[in-house]
């Protein structure tokens, strides 16, 4: 009977030992109060944090977790295999500059050929670099009150350094497969969200309002940005960029952006429901590609998006790369500041001087567009270079509406040249509805204009266009 008890034992444990195998591993889920964290909006909770995601490291991975509560943070280090979860309530508080609770920005070590928010990244609020499988998720908040929206660094600084500020809220570099969503920006510094040389990632369903730019994705491969709602009042909503932040030229490739939302509402009123147009004097809202363009972009398809209150959409190559096989569908427009679409290259060529490349765009598809009361200064241009034209431009099925009012104009439109790509420094367009200049292959179908007073300017002009097709 003894041996018989004993030997139902082991196969009770045998049968228990084999279930168990057949349970998936969790990975463990880690509460940042548990490691000191306070969410009282005056402790500085960034040092919980860090130490709650390390132990998450150490152990494997998984989530760390940000229950509902106001944290206050410098510089907080996202790390490998690791999920930061903000659960419905959270809010990551950004801290004054008075605190000095963030990172010392890193040594980069060769000239700075851009400006300071796309050199350095550890002097940011949430930051990563070299890491893999991380994300940012969650019904919260991050509140970057304390960030700067200024370049906090000076071009030259080769010897890195820190002023006591943080300028982005969220700062991703050289990362691979990133995953952002869900997620609530307020007052985002210099770039609410800037990734660079980042490779698969996504970007969904976040709502963003800020200061300066949304969302800047620079020199990556293998992106989606969905389902996302950006207000920019005071500078660029959704951009891809091409940088020497790599310190050699990369293409930005391989992106979708697709069911996404901008507006240029004054700050802070998309997120309160009021939606008080902001004055505009420079630029806001937009899908951007440009201005720094090293390496270029490549493969990017836009589709079905909407921008209210904000400048159009926008192709500038002008630092020597290539811009071509560009695809966007699907855009609804309505009061539109400055243009509704904008595609140029020109050789401001931002670069290391010994670079003998020529700045290349062609290939650049763009219909189903619909666009209201449009500002009467730029309609559609679409502007080469002299000896080096755009290449096989097609606009399809669009339809623009023009505030009107415009007067003739009888000076020669300016070249881009080595000048800042953007309209409003080169006056009025000499036609109302598209100018075109130094194209080569050139296809306009069910192309249309309207006019809410009348304007002085024809409705289109040609200048130095080869093989163009109206229908």
């Amino acid at each position: 009977m003894k041996h018989s008890i004993q030997k139902e034992g082991r196969c009770f444990l045998v049968t228990l030992f084999l279930f168990l195998m057949t349970i998936p591993v969790v990975a463990g889920t880690y509460n940042v109060c548990d490691f000191g964290a306070k969410g009282d909006g005056k402790t500085l909770d960034h040092l919980a944090i860090n130490k709650a995601i390390d132990h998450c490291v150490d152990n494997g991975g998984g989530k760390v977790v940000v229950p509902a509560g106001t944290y206050l943070c410098g510089s907080i280090h996202l790390k490998s295999h690791v999920n930061l979860h903000l659960e419905a309530g959270a809010k990551i508080l950004a801290a004054p500059a008075a605190l000095k609770a963030y990172d010392e920005s890193e040594v980069f070590g060769a000239p700075e050929y851009q400006d300071g928010g796309h050199t350095y990244f550890h002097n940011s609020l949430i930051w990563a670099e070299r890491q893999t499988d991380i994300s940012i998720t969650g019904q919260g908040m991050i509140d970057g009150e304390g960030l700067t929206r200024h370049d906090t660094e000076q071009a030259g600084n080769v010897q890195g350094g820190s002023i006591g500020t943080g300028d982005k809220a969220i700062a991703l570099k050289q990362c691979r497969q990133v995953t952002i969503r869900d997620i609530t920006i307020f007052r985002g510094g210099h770039f609410a969200i800037i990734v660079t040389g980042c490779e698969i990632g996504t970007i969904d369903n976040v709502v963003i309002d800020t200061n300066r730019d949304g969302i800047d994705i620079d020199c990556c491969k293998y992106f989606t940005v969905s389902n996302t709602k950006v207000n920019t009042p005071n500078d660029d909503a959704i951009v891809l960029k091409s940088s020497y932040a790599l310190k050699k030229p990369v293409y930005c490739e391989h992106i979708l952006i697709t069911n996404c939302i901008v507006t240029g509402y004054k700050l802070g009123t998309f997120l309160d429901g009021s939606y008080v147009p902001e004055k505009v004097n420079w630029v806001c809202g937009r899908i951007k590609l440009g201005t720094e363009s090293n390496g270029g972009y490549r493969n990017i398809t836009i589709s079905n998006c909407t921008c209210m209150w904000s400048s159009g959409l926008a192709f500038e190559e002008v630092d020597q790369g290539r811009m071509e096989n560009i695809t966007v569908t699907n855009i609804a427009m309505e009061h539109v500041h400055h243009y509704p679409i904008y595609i140029t290259t020109g050789c401001r060529n931002r670069g290391p001087k010994e670079r003998t490349d020529v700045s290349y765009g062609g290939n650049i598809s763009i219909s189903h567009v619909f666009a209201t009361d449009a500002d009467s200064l730029a309609g559609i241009i679409v502007t080469g270079m002299k000896d080096y034209p755009l290449r096989n431009i097609s606009l399809s099925d669009i339809y623009v509406e023009y505030r009107g009012g415009g007067k003739r104009v009888e000076t020669p439109y300016r070249e881009q040249g080595t000048n800042y790509p953007e309209p409003r420094w080169a006056g009025p367009t000499p036609a109302y509805g598209l100018y075109a200049r130094h194209v080569d292959g050139l296809r306009l179908r069910d192309v249309r204009f309207a006019l809410q007073r009348p304007d002085e300017r024809p409705d289109i002009i040609f200048e130095d266009v080869d093989n163009k097709s109206v229908q």
